[in-house]
């Protein structure tokens, strides 16, 4: 099983095995769940959402200021 993956302007296929989490790729990639937004096919989701084969994810940084 794979899915699409892209931050940053970088997108990379990815395999996985079942149960793999929002969560678990942001662990992986070292960010936080406070720095980004998640999208799964293109609905915003919760960390603990699981990855579907031939998702594609979106992970969106988040910009603070004022």
């Amino acid at each position: 099983m794979s899915f699409t993956a892209s931050f940053q302007n970088k997108e990379e296929t990815k395999d996985f095995k079942e149960g793999l989490t929002i969560q678990d790729v942001l662990d992986d990639l070292e960010l936080s769940s406070e720095t980004v937004v998640a999208k799964q096919n293109g609905d915003i989701v919760v960390e603990d959402t699981e990855i579907q084969d031939g998702d594609e994810i979106k992970l969106i940084q988040i910009i603070y200021g004022g």
